[in-house]
């Protein structure tokens, strides 16, 4: 499979710091041998804001999800598959603008980033990615992002979300979106894809490192226990991708700092390897 990476390492409008220098971790830890030795061709593109000489959280987080949007574009449009190395959860907006509308969403991630900056208790950007993915929030700068229109709740499916904010949970209780805990088995996952596949036809896996269970390791700050153990989100990215049609792949909020034995960058590393072989096998139809 012919494969673009794209790399966008910025964590709150601060490059290569934090969560932003995982990325370029990623990368250099063999991310493109590991995908190469399995027979994929790799490109390269690394997206940067466009005022190089400031940033500021809101406007430099939106012109980076301008440029992933005109990038994730580009490569559906050279017929490779995307896969976005991403500080922030913010670029979910962007990867979602450039597949277009009735994109289907698989939300893999410990937060909810669904809250908005009325309910906000910390004022940080990434933590309402999915409130502005859905339209309920940042509505003007996200109508900027050309090809962006809000997710409909019922094409997004949430996995591991465990630690909300106190106005998430309320909020995410009047939705449609479905939610589903790292420990759900095949049996409970599987009926939330056939209904879901049922109404679209592409969806963009993105998976937050700390979706994993900190015994597996520490993928960033931000970790909260009950999360997957290793063996269950591989299970889960290769159920994913033989059954629905996934145009996209970001992998994102890895903070190398946290993961001194370098477990966490392993297992990003297999994901990334899973969900690309789960595409190349027989879609499974049921």
């Amino acid at each position: 499979m012919e494969i673009r990476l794209l790399i966008v390492p910025y964590d709150s409008g601060q490059r290569n710091v934090r969560m932003g220098a995982g990325p370029d971790h990623l990368r250099t830890a063999g991310l493109e041998a590991h995908l190469t030795a399995q027979g994929h061709q790799i490109d390269v593109q690394v997206i940067e804001s466009a005022s190089m000489k400031w940033q500021a959280e809101v406007q430099t987080s939106f012109e980076l999800m301008r440029a992933v949007a005109e990038q994730v574009r580009a490569a559906r449009a050279a017929g490779r598959f995307p896969i976005v190395l991403s500080g922030n959860c913010l670029s979910a907006v962007g990867v979602i603008a450039g597949l277009g509308p009735q994109t289907g969403v698989m939300w893999i991630d410990a937060h909810g980033d669904f809250n908005t900056p009325q309910t906000t208790t910390s004022g940080f950007l990434d933590g309402m990615t999915l409130a502005t993915a859905t339209g309920r929030c940042w509505t003007e700068l996200a109508n900027s992002i050309e090809g962006f229109e809000p997710v409909p709740d019922n094409a997004v499916v949430m996995f591991g979300t465990r630690d909300l904010d106190p106005g998430e949970g309320p909020a995410l209780d009047r939705t449609k979106i479905v939610r589903l805990k790292a420990g759900a088995s095949l049996g409970e996952i599987e009926p939330a894809l056939q209904t879901i596949g049922q109404t679209l036809d592409k969806f963009y896996i993105h998976l937050d490192m700390d979706a994993l269970d900190p015994a597996e390791g520490r993928a960033n700050g931000f970790a909260a226990r009950n999360g997957f153990s290793n063996e269950k989100l591989q299970e889960l990215l290769a159920t994913l991708a033989s059954q629905l049609p996934i145009e996209a792949l970001t992998i994102a909020s890895y903070d190398p700092a946290f993961d001194t034995e370098g477990r966490v960058c392993a297992i990003a590393l297999e994901a990334a390897g899973t969900v690309l072989t789960g595409l190349g096998a027989p879609r499974v139809v049921r």
